[in-house]
């Protein structure tokens, strides 16, 4: 098959379960629990009224402005995916609007992250299905391909593999290796209680915050 223009089918895809769990965590929190080095860049927006994304990644590349894989890829799209769209980060021709939108809700489809633009804007906002987008533009997109489906992309330093787990909230989106997925949200769940342990001590006068001249300390600072 000719590299830069085929379309795969995914392997595997994150459980359910794993999907439904780490959809009540913060993506903080979850790339808290990710040593902090995860990220699909700080441009990647959220492009909807409110609410979280989670779900399994269906991967797409395409090259900047033109959504023919896009296309493809929301027929093959099963309910739950996410379809994840690595475009270069394109902004000048948007990769989707409101109708391949409504489209993707009749699909089942659970959001996008579109590294390039949409367009259509109060229309996402409206449907408010989880969306994340690299900006907004009304120049429509180009349907000549080529591109990819269903295979590694890269978003950000983030590789993303068909099949992963994908979340978002106000915060970005992250993605969650389909390996570690269980270690992942073991890690985030024990980080969030205790997250939620010390929200209660603030609110109760007990915040313990002798830590932060103990870091101070060990760092070298002089303090007069």
């Amino acid at each position: 098959m000719p590299v830069g223009n085929r379309i795969l089918q995914r392997k595997r895809s994150v459980d359910q379960r794993l999907v439904k769990a780490f959809a009540a965590l913060p993506v903080a929190v979850v790339s808290d629990s990710m040593s902090r080095v995860f990220a699909g860049g700080s441009n990647l927006r959220p492009m909807h009224r409110d609410g979280n994304l989670a779900g399994v990644a269906l991967t797409v590349r395409t090259r900047p402005g033109d959504n023919l894989m896009l296309h493809k890829a929301i027929d093959m799209a099963e309910p739950g995916d996410v379809i994840v769209c690595d475009a270069g980060g394109d902004t000048t021709n948007a990769l989707m609007g409101e109708l391949m939108l409504a489209y993707a809700v009749k699909k089942g489809v659970a959001g996008f992250v579109l590294n390039g633009a949409l367009r259509d804007l109060d229309g996402f906002r409206e449907t408010n299905l989880p969306t994340f987008a690299a900006g907004v533009t009304h120049r429509g997109p180009y349907k000549n391909g080529p591109g990819e489906i269903n295979t590694p992309i890269n978003l950000g330093g983030m590789v993303i593999e068909p099949g992963d787990l994908i979340i978002g909230d106000s915060d970005g989106m992250l993605a969650v290796p389909y390996d570690d997925a269980e270690t992942v949200l073991e890690a985030a769940q024990a980080k969030q209680a205790a997250e939620e342990k010390q929200m209660a001590a603030i609110h109760a006068g007990e915040n313990d915050r002798s830590w932060v001249d103990a870091a101070l300390k060990a760092a070298g600072c002089e303090m007069v």
